[in-house]
């Protein structure tokens, strides 16, 4: 699938400079966003992104704070009542 997304010329250097190779940056967020929501696996993420195996996809996961169904804010409360523990 094709898809084409049409970005104003005046955000572009800003988020080439962020981002560098900004198709792979949209779809590692798709991924991320996805998985987070709960919408994709991990195994799509994975496909996605052509990893080689489901531990390079569960690395790149962690590395983004992607939790399935689990927002950094609801990580961070539940680290939170564990060290009161």
């Amino acid at each position: 699938m094709t898809l084409t997304v049409e970005i104003p010329d005046v955000a572009a250097p800003a988020l080439r400079e962020s981002f560098g190779e900004m198709s792979r940056a949209m779809i590692e967020s798709f991924a991320v966003e996805g998985y987070r929501s709960g919408r994709i696996s991990a195994f799509t993420v994975g496909q996605l992104l052509g990893h080689g195996s489901r531990w390079e996809t569960q690395d790149f996961l962690a590395e983004h704070n992607a939790w399935p169904g689990q927002t950094v804010a609801e990580l961070d409360r539940e680290l939170g009542g564990l060290a009161s523990v």
